[in-house]
């Protein structure tokens, strides 16, 4: 499973897409933004690209002649998504915490990238993962429609929960006021967001491993 995963990493991600969570993540130096537009990216850009350049090198059909199961291969796939959703979020952060320190007497209209806010875009990109991994192995071939469906799902959660954001006052003061004081509440979320993460992932890669192992390959 590691030389698969090295496999995607080496030959089936284009470089820049290494690089891009860099060049995406200073987004979060612009004060008061939307900020979820940031991890948002990952899912517009880089999830179309990389699983367009998977298909156009006809990864699927070289990987299922190597001697290695139709599990690992799943595996090693899901790995490589998350190795890239959480250096977006790792490079965010880091590009969050100078921006809380550039603006600290800022009024945020929007969530302010506070670990809370983390703890909101791992959620987030644990409903992506669900959508598209679990839809996209039911022929490890089409990725459009896994896309459009994961990224419609992924912009409503980020629209409805910053609406909640603006107008409920004990989610607004969670996030913004003085919930943000509150280390321990700040971590949970964090934390919460994070199990999330991981279970609903492991979720959707078991579905598409039942689903890859019915998959015919010609």
């Amino acid at each position: 499973m590691y030389n698969l995963v090295m496999k995607d990493l080496k030959l089936g991600v284009n470089p820049m897409f290494f690089v891009f969570p860099f060049v995406i993540g200073a987004l979060m130096l612009i004060p008061g933004w939307l900020y979820f537009l940031v991890p948002l990216y990952f899912c517009w850009i880089t999830i179309p690209n990389m699983f367009a350049g998977f298909r156009t090198q006809n990864d699927l059909m070289f990987t299922t002649m190597m001697p290695v199961s139709r599990k690992d291969i799943v595996k090693a796939r899901v790995t490589v998504i998350v190795i890239l959703e959480i250096l977006h979020l790792v490079i965010a952060m880091i590009y969050g915490m100078i921006t809380l320190r550039l603006y600290p007497h800022l009024t945020y209209y929007f969530f302010a990238p506070h670990m809370g806010f983390w703890g909101l875009c791992f959620v987030m990109l644990a409903l992506f993962n669900m959508i598209f991994i679990s839809m996209y192995y039911k022929t490890a071939y089409k990725y459009g429609g896994a896309t459009t469906a994961s990224i419609t799902a992924t912009m409503l959660f980020a629209g409805v929960a910053q609406w909640i954001g603006t107008q409920n006052s004990v989610i607004s003061d969670t996030f913004n006021g003085s919930g943000v004081d509150n280390t321990a509440l700040q971590i949970s979320i964090l934390i919460a967001g994070i199990v999330i993460f991981i279970a609903i992932t492991m979720i959707a890669y078991r579905i598409a491993v039942k689903r890859f192992l019915k998959v015919e390959i010609l």
